[in-house]
């Protein structure tokens, strides 16, 4: 699913057939996954903060507060103009059920492609995938209550946990978390990762990484609690 995002498609309407199918699975026709309710389950009394690269809106489907998430990618259920005129994201669940359930042989009637109320041009994911993606006010916001928890943190006692961060996109999560717990001698740093548990030797001796499956990991977690 992931690759087919990047295909050229011949027409608006085989584009938004493909992509509000991609949409419908991936962020309205789903229920929480069981790693996120365990997760959950497991902060819930804690002073937690989620920082994610996933755009699915799992954390909220599951109960997570959201003035604790930033979704630093964007969101499948989020439109923005594709020539990037003006900082404003779109919800699109009405029009992706329509297109879902109006498309004939790969393609949407013309009258649904969605276009920018501003300039006119074709709408297009809120997905950070080129210099077009848009910051919108939430996406600002979010991203202050993160920097706003990670002051708070300072020199205290705090679990950096890291699930799932591969070598796509290390940068938001992955090496912004070796490097705080390396500043800070009272954070520990974890990582549950299948293939990809590892840290820098400099925090090796704060840091537990399990070469393991994330929802056995957490399911573990959660009986010993």
């Amino acid at each position: 699913m992931y690759s087919g995002g990047f295909y050229p498609y011949n027409t608006l309407e085989e584009f938004w057939a493909w992509w509000s199918r991609h949409i419908y699975v991936n962020r309205y026709d789903l229920t929480p996954g069981e790693p996120y309710t365990r997760l959950l389950e497991l902060v819930r009394d804690k002073d937690y903060f989620v920082l994610t690269t996933n755009v699915d809106h799992q954390f909220q489907l599951a109960g997570f507060d959201k003035t604790r998430l930033f979704y630093t990618q964007g969101d499948y259920g989020l439109w923005q103009c594709s020539k990037a005129c003006h900082d404003k994201t779109y919800d699109n669940e009405e029009t992706v059920r329509r297109m879902v359930a109006e498309q004939r042989e790969m393609r949407i009637p013309s009258e649904l492609i969605p276009r920018c109320p501003v300039c006119g041009a074709p709408m297009t994911m809120n997905l950070r995938c080129d210099l077009t993606f848009v910051q919108d006010e939430g996406w600002y916001a979010a991203s202050r209550r993160y920097e706003d928890f990670i002051r708070r943190q300072e020199g205290r006692h705090i679990l950096f946990l890291e699930l799932g961060v591969g070598g796509n996109t290390p940068v938001i999560i992955k090496y912004p978390f070796w490097q705080m717990t390396a500043e800070n001698p009272q954070a520990v740093y974890a990582c549950v990762n299948r293939g990809e548990a590892v840290c820098p030797r400099e925090i090796a001796e704060r840091s537990v990484c399990l070469n393991r499956d994330i929802g056995e990991v957490l399911r573990e977690v959660s009986q010993d609690e």
